[in-house]
């Protein structure tokens, strides 16, 4: 059991925290950094410099290192909790500890369809790009490519793949992870090198004839980083969070793991942006970069090496396009089951998804994930379809987390914290406007969606609260606590419909929207705060994860 340490005055400021019963840390500290370097480097990198290059032109590089600098605010967040509590599905758990069973519902929920969506996402990009090749595999809808019945059924047997790999537990998984990352980053910076040594045009960065830096705008620069995948690109820094309890040393392992992610590959997609604009034919440009198109849109980092003659270059990228997004399919093939862990431990899923196998792996979570992401082929057959969503989703669920380290600080000021964050509150602040903002981004016809799978997933914590048998196990919601997450997803949804992205009413327009969003952030982080359960209530959420293993 856990011990509980009260100051003088009684009151319990601190917690002794014992790792998950049944877990194996069998993930070292450059096996947990590939976690999330392999996650990051998935899909997002093959669109990313092309989507990013229409919508922003050279600018993007801007975009790129924004979204790198926002994430890691984020993200310093969860290096914080992750050392303080080294547990699987941390990005569930934490909100529960500070507020309480729906808190930590509606993170979770959301965090777990977000992962659920990543996996068929991911298969979705192999198979597109095999596609190039077997073109059985797809076939283009409104412009759209979307899986065929044998596509799906290629995809499906794909997915097995990766959850049989990962019923054998994490060892197993991080020795196929680390070959697959550091073939991964070896054709990045091949293709990096190669295009600049191939052909590099600096006109193509500022000169007038094709619009400027910016040809279209400011504005754009903030839209692109959801809508041309810059932030679907940086979101795998999770995995050293959520991996925590499988680590060998996680109070050095989790925060190099989790800023060492996205500094890595934050640096390798500047530098891939800047040697994919420099190296496009003039010629492409001369519709400007709004019309900048190839013959197969699917490939275009493989069109490129095609067109400077690199064909050796382009058959290692389409089959590296098969690996990246297979790789990171398997990573969140084995992060979703963890969430589903997490939830049944805080007694908001059935008790039955947080039983492991022999090798410390919640077999029936991966089993109802492989269930669920085959269901997601169906209403979602395409990569385009889905990445707005997973963004929003998941940036959603992250947002908590600088809340929960603010909580927390007043919870339990003595608690141990290896890797603490500087500045009181200041930083906190800044990773909940960071993530508040890139949901505004994101715009309302991709919002609507999310908000309404948030009411869905209200509806399921209802139907489980009613059917549950065994009434004791089922948590005090404590809504007392958690209302204030209701007041922020409604003042997101007014934002994402009268703001000025993504077919918004416009009301506020550029610069006010943003305004506006940052107030508003500030406003719901402090309500946030003052809604958090006492020290006291603290200490026995923590508690009632850890006898859940007895």
């Amino acid at each position: 059991m856990s011990t509980i340490i009260p100051p003088a005055s009684g009151q319990p400021t601190k917690v002794e925290v014992r790792a998950d019963k049944g877990l194996k840390r069998d993930i070292g500290k450059i096996g947990l950094l590939f976690t999330g370097v392999g996650s990051i480097i998935g899909s997002g990198w093959l669109f990313g410099a092309f989507n990013a290059s229409v919508m922003v032109g050279p600018a993007s590089l801007i975009s790129w290192a924004l979204g790198a600098v926002m994430m890691i605010f984020v993200a310093l967040n969860y290096a914080e909790l992750g050392v303080m509590f080294p547990v699987a599905g941390g990005v569930i758990r934490f909100p529960h500890f500070s507020f309480g069973s729906f808190a930590s519902f509606t993170s979770g929920w959301i965090t777990w369809l977000s992962v659920a969506a990543t996996v068929p996402i991911e298969v979705m990009a192999a198979v597109q790009y095999a596609s190039s090749y077997l073109p059985w595999l797809m076939h283009t809808v409104d412009d759209v490519a979307v899986l065929t019945g044998p596509g799906i059924a290629v995809s499906i047997a794909l997915m097995l793949v990766f959850s049989f790999i990962n019923l054998y537990g994490v060892q197993l998984f991080a020795r196929f992870n680390n070959v697959l990352v550091w073939w991964k980053l070896a054709v990045i910076v091949l293709v990096i090198v190669v295009f600049f040594a191939l052909s590099f045009n600096p006109g193509h960065f500022a000169s007038q004839q094709f619009g400027g830096f910016a040809p279209n705008g400011i504005g754009p620069i903030f839209a692109a980083l959801p809508a041309a995948g810059i932030v679907f690109s940086y979101l795998g820094f999770r995995q050293g969070v959520e991996f925590a309890g499988e680590t060998t040393n996680p109070q050095k392992n989790v925060p190099f793991a989790v800023i060492g992610s996205i500094l890595v590959t934050g640096v390798i997609y500047i530098a891939l942006q800047a040697a994919f604009i420099g190296a496009l034919p003039s010629d492409l440009l001369d519709g400007g970069w709004k019309n900048l198109a190839f013959t197969n849109d699917a490939g275009p980092l493989a069109e490129i090496s095609l067109l400077l003659g690199a064909v050796w270059l382009a058959v290692i990228l389409y089959g590296d396009a098969i690996v990246s997004p297979a790789d990171t399919g398997l990573i969140y093939t084995a992060l979703a089951p963890r969430l589903s862990y997490s939830q049944a431990k805080v007694g908001n899923a059935p008790r039955a998804l947080a039983k492991l196998n022999k090798h410390g792996v919640p077999w029936i979570s991966l089993l109802v994930v492989f269930i669920v992401s085959c269901i997601m082929f169906l209403p979602f057959p395409s990569w385009a379809k889905l990445v707005g969503f997973i963004t929003s989703g998941t940036v959603l669920s992250f947002a908590t987390g600088p809340v929960v380290v603010a909580a927390l600080r007043r919870q339990l000021p003595d608690q141990e914290r290896p890797f603490k964050l500087p500045g009181n509150d200041v930083l906190p602040i800044v990773g909940f406007i960071c993530a508040n903002l890139i949901v505004y981004w994101t715009g309302w016809e991709t919002n609507w969606k999310l908000f309404l799978a948030v009411a869905i997933g209200y509806v399921v914590m209802i139907l489980h609260h009613i059917f549950t048998k065994d009434k004791s196990r089922l948590p005090d919601l404590k809504m007392r606590s958690g209302w204030w997450m209701i007041l922020w997803m409604v003042g997101l949804v007014v934002l994402s419909l009268i703001g000025h992205y993504g077919g918004g009413l416009d009301i506020m327009g550029f610069v006010w929207g943003e305004l506006i969003t940052v107030i508003f952030s500030v406003v719901v982080f402090h309500v946030g705060i003052s809604c958090r359960l006492s020290p006291e209530e603290a200490v026995e959420a923590v508690e009632q994860t850890q006898r859940a293993d007895d």
